[in-house]
């Protein structure tokens, strides 16, 4: 099969989207199949054309995590997307890139399959401020729903996503397909241990201290701070525990957060390590012993199934959404405040002073369902019923 993937996002870009484009990418390759990506251009100000990538320049908004607005229609990538001659066109975007990719669906005629990846009315403060914002929240209601019905097929990466959609009125045809993992790269006997050593050199880990681990972009939706008020709290409930809390990843509330370290005292705690290239977090993760989001806008929650293949203790700040992932005191840890997370953190570290394993035994037996091979055969299905529809 033929497919062509359209996004705004792909690596060396770090964020859910990319990541979860390229396992897509990755997947369908090795099982055979020829897959042209569509992108933005973060190197030059040309179409580039390599490996099967398209790179379309753009004008870089800063104030969204360098994320590129596009030019809408590009010739030079239009001729390459001829000659591939696409079967299926998969949309992972909504705006720019999304819009070429639906251009480009009409004058091949090529069935479209997009997916949702991202749940847009929690980012509307970063343009609106805080104001008009029930207005910019209907907006996108309504620009979601004209792209999913001008779908052949459409997926959801969760139920949470889902339940959403039925909410705001698409009565379509929902996949729901969480995005799939290779858990055996986080394995730690797959692992370098020279590569282990160097960072924690780098970054001042000595081997007996209990590292608490958090992953993914630093900005306001992810409520690292509460994250971190919560780990002070431990901090000062414990003294006797010798831990830290790395913080990997980058955004625009570093500088909030690193100021944060400072008004709780406890700046020796925490540590920045600035972001991964996620061909090497696997690396990061081996670093940690638990892991820690306080996120209430995931959609899926792929770094809490990365801690659990890396065989972390798992704490997440309840959210229905991560029911399917988490089952809290087998799989993980739920908390709400942070007296729960103190208590809960320290269960973990019990257990890891114990060499307990049972917790991290049933937390990698409960992410077979996210499984790259299982994403690949419910991606390949929903690809097949959307080009039988244009039959």
């Amino acid at each position: 099969m033929r497919v062509a993937l359209f996004t705004d996002t792909f690596p060396p870009e770090i964020n859910g989207v990319a990541i979860s484009t390229k396992s897509l990418r990755d997947v369908f390759i090795k099982n055979g199949h020829k897959v042209l990506v569509v992108t933005t251009n973060p190197f030059s100000n040309k179409v580039t054309f390599e490996d099967n990538i398209i790179r379309i320049p753009g004008i870089e908004l800063k104030k969204i995590y360098g994320y590129r607005f596009a030019g809408l229609y590009s010739k030079e990538a239009m001729k390459i997307i001829r000659q591939f001659r696409p079967e299926i066109i998969h949309i992972q975007t909504d705006f720019s890139i999304g819009i070429f990719a639906r251009m480009v669906a009409n004058k091949l005629k090529t069935p479209t399959i997009y997916t949702y990846h991202t749940m847009y009315e929690d980012y509307t403060y970063y343009i609106t401020k805080g104001h008009f914002d029930r207005l910019s929240k209907s907006i996108i209601r309504s620009y979601s729903k004209t792209m999913i019905l001008s779908s052949d097929e459409f997926i959801t990466p969760s139920e949470k996503t889902k339940d959403y959609m039925r909410r705001i009125g698409v009565d379509s045809y929902i996949n729901v397909i969480p995005t799939g993992i290779d858990f055996s790269r986080f394995n730690k006997a797959n692992l370098d241990v020279g590569k282990i050593k160097e960072l924690k050199e780098k970054f001042n880990i000595s081997d007996d201290e209990f590292i608490l681990l958090s992953v993914g972009r630093i900005a306001k939706e992810k409520s690292i701070d509460f994250s971190m008020k919560c780990f002070a709290h431990f901090v000062d409930k414990h003294p006797e525990i010798k831990t830290k809390m790395l913080i990997v990843g980058k955004g625009p509330d570093e500088e909030i957060l690193k100021d944060l370290a400072k008004k709780l005292n406890k700046e020796d705690k925490f540590v920045f390590t600035g972001p991964s290239l996620p061909s090497e977090v696997q690396y990061y993760y081996a670093l940690g012993h638990a892991f820690v989001s306080a996120s209430l806008t995931e959609t899926q929650g792929l770094t809490y199934m990365e801690a659990m293949a890396a065989s972390l203790y798992t704490l997440a700040r309840y959210d229905h959404n991560l029911l399917d992932v988490i089952t809290d005191n087998v799989t993980g840890y739920f908390f709400e405040n942070e007296e729960e997370f103190s208590d809960k953190l320290y269960r973990a570290y019990q257990m890891h002073k114990k060499n307990d394993n049972t917790m991290l035994e049933e937390a990698l037996k409960s992410i077979d369902n996210y499984s790259i091979d299982t994403f690949y055969q419910r991606i390949l299905g929903a690809y097949k019923h959307a080009i039988k529809k244009c039959w």
